[in-house]
């Protein structure tokens, strides 16, 4: 194998297959970057066996070919590259030669043939959005999954693709998170239960413009394809969470309020929580105003904003972590905050026509 290719560009594209190198694993050989030359192009694979991803960047192929070497160390010497060519030359001693302006480095391969064979995904069942509003879609709820073992299954994120929409839904226990997109096609329904790390990274990989990305499924796999760059991952196998029966249809008290100023009121409350077991701040709803109260052994902090109630005061605590990352993922102006009773759960929605759907469950007030 001998080529030559921009140095950026290959930087740029071992950076983003070393995301899916393998940290612990029995087989060293998943500790390895996949290096194949054909066509004019070079294409850098990495796997773990859940998670693959693979970049193509252009290439002037002298020799076709392909090899394995250690992803760790050629992700941190190429991270030193800028523009310029780079020459990659695999000779008969199991060397890849390394030419760079006037440096010049040997780096040991690995048998190719030990390398896993990846699986091929028919591309008959699929859907296409926007590569903006995968991303928004994936940010507004991947944070609610949950952060144990103890259930898997609520590791993922449930994708339900239905009428040219897809709805993401990911819980962890203690709050819902839901958020619909309208797709630019889709060949049929379908759901399925994406693990949330593989989500979280391809949400890097997506741009914030119009252009396509387009998801595949088949089985228990799915892939994405970003262009130059392929993300596949295994699925989670189970039954999800019937949530539906989880939002409540109707609800006593209606609040209206600005984000920004609560979003800031929350954040100077939970400088005490950080000092409690359970990191809550309360919540005090009366006519044009809500109180948010935290305490600890050494201070208490009362915040003041103006809302826009309708129904019942209700008097209610969370967790403020829950609270904050809601509302960090949410871009509006003005939300809507829904209650029941003290022990019911909070949802939050916009004031308009909004995507996303929060429900967070309180913490008992004692006394």
């Amino acid at each position: 194998m001998k080529i030559f290719c921009n140095g950026l560009d290959l930087a740029q594209a071992v950076l983003k297959v070393s995301k899916a190198l393998s940290q612990r694993t029995p087989n060293p050989i998943l500790e390895n970057i996949k290096i194949t030359a054909q066509n004019d192009s070079l294409k850098l694979t990495a796997t773990d066996l859940d998670l693959t991803i693979e970049d193509t960047i252009v290439a002037e192929v002298e020799m076709d070919g392909e090899t394995l070497v250690n992803g760790r160390f050629f992700s941190e010497y190429t991270r030193k590259m800028t523009d310029g060519q780079i020459e990659l030359n695999v000779t008969d001693g199991n060397l890849l030669k390394i030419r760079y302006q006037d440096s010049a480095s040997d780096i040991r391969t690995q048998d190719v043939d030990e390398f896993p064979p990846l699986n091929e995904i028919d591309d008959s069942i699929n859907f296409s959005i926007s590569q903006k509003e995968f991303k928004n879609l994936i940010n507004k709820v991947v944070f609610s999954v949950a952060a144990d073992d103890a259930r898997p299954i609520l590791q993922g994120v449930l994708l339900e693709i239905e009428d040219k929409t897809v709805t993401a839904v990911a819980l962890d226990g203690y709050r819902l998170a839901r958020c619909t997109k309208q797709l630019k096609s889709a060949s049929a329904s379908m759901s399925m239960i994406v693990p949330a790390h593989s989500l979280e990274e391809v949400c890097k990989l997506l741009g914030d413009g119009d252009e396509k990305v387009t998801v595949y499924r088949q089985r228990n796999l799915l892939k994405v394809d970003i262009g130059s760059t392929k993300v596949l991952t295994r699925l989670l196998e189970g039954d999800f969470i019937n949530y539906k029966q989880i939002l409540p249809a109707e609800f006593l008290s209606e609040a209206s309020i600005n984000k920004k100023q609560f979003e800031d009121g929350l954040e100077r409350a939970s400088l005490l929580t950080r000092h409690t077991k359970t990191n809550q701040v309360r919540l005090d709803l009366k006519g044009t105003l809500m109180q948010i109260n935290s305490d600890a052994d050494f201070a208490s902090i009362n915040e003041k904003v103006a809302i826009k109630l309708s129904g019942r005061d209700i008097y209610i605590a969370f967790n403020v972590k829950f609270l904050s990352e809601a509302l960090r993922a949410i871009n509006d102006d003005f939300i809507k905050l829904k209650f029941n009773k003290p022990e019911s759960p909070c949802i939050i929605t916009s004031v308009g026509d909004g995507d996303y759907l929060y429900l967070i469950l309180p913490i008992r007030v004692k006394g």
